[in-house]
């Protein structure tokens, strides 16, 4: 029997930042998923607006709403009730510190999160401010924000050259002064991100920042190969699942056109006795 996983607490990513420890993180945004990350022994799950791509099929992420993220974040909890969550605020959702208060305290009311997570910078700490002074534990991002992919021109690395790194360090040291409790660093050269993961000291999760920060998270759908399509160039892909899953139900597919499946052993039977009884009374009402 295996022993039941103890959650992490807020206060658990203070000490594992300050010991150096490494913790996994994954983004997964459904029950079963988030029931293999559970069981496999991932420390934090991120339900992320990138949902809306992975699960939706969407271009971006910016069509997800507030409700869908909260719906995504009750099957990601009933999948991982042990494993701490951060979940996503989506694009538009804290546009102004009234509505970022209403909104993250919505999310945390109504999810079964830990954390939430926006996307705001130096130039917008008043949003963070309000956000954790309303007691809502509260991360936010630096280096590549999604909600800002049109100003991007698509989702391309940030920090290239040293004024553009120094905006994005100064940023994250903003971020901590408002009263966040965490940092993603995302598509960020390495040497970028270890300098933003020495220039603050909360807790800090990395996507395509190499091995900085003392979190690393992946896609969990890039992880396990669920796509054979787009990879980003910081996604290892430590398993082939789209085969594996293409070819089951390709089997499948030919295993009913050629009448292989269902067989005896996939199908329910009644006892002899029992079938005899049922011919019999089909029998005698056909006679009537």
């Amino acid at each position: 029997m295996s022993v039941k996983k103890e959650k992490l607490t807020i206060l658990d990513l203070k000490r594992k930042k300050a010991s150096k420890k490494r913790l996994a993180m994954v983004a997964v945004g459904e029950f079963l998923s988030a029931q293999w990350a559970e069981e496999a022994g991932v420390d934090i799950i991120g339900v992320g607006d990138s949902l809306g791509m992975t699960l939706y099929g969407h271009e971006n992420t910016l069509s997800v709403t507030v409700d869908q993220m909260i719906h995504h974040c009750k099957a990601v909890r009933e999948g991982a009730p042990n494993t701490f969550c951060i979940l996503a605020m989506p694009y538009g959702s804290y546009s102004t510190k009234n509505m970022a208060v209403k909104n993250a305290s919505k999310m945390m009311k109504e999810s079964g999160a830990d954390a939430i997570k926006l996307q705001c910078g130096k130039n917008r700490v008043d949003i963070i401010r309000a956000v954790s002074a309303a007691g809502v534990p509260v991360m936010s991002h630096v280096g590549l924000l999604p909600h800002l992919v049109h100003l991007y021109g698509g989702f391309k690395m940030q920090g290239k050259n040293a004024e553009d790194a120094i905006q994005i360090i100064e940023d994250a040291i903003a971020i901590e002064k408002a009263g966040a409790i965490g940092i993603e660093i995302e598509a960020v050269p390495a040497e970028v991100a270890r300098e933003i993961e020495m220039a603050v000291s909360i807790f800090t999760f990395s996507i395509g920042g190499g091995s900085a920060g003392n979190c690393q998270l992946l896609n969990g759908y890039d992880l396990i190969g669920g796509f054979n399509t787009f990879k980003p160039k910081f996604a290892k892909r430590f398993g082939n699942v789209a085969d594996v899953a293409t070819n089951a139900f390709k089997q499948f597919v030919s295993e009913v056109k050629n009448s292989s499946f269902p067989d005896l052993e996939h199908s329910y039977s009644m006892s002899p006795s029992e079938f005899s009884k049922l011919k019999q009374y089909l029998q005698n009402k056909n006679k009537i």
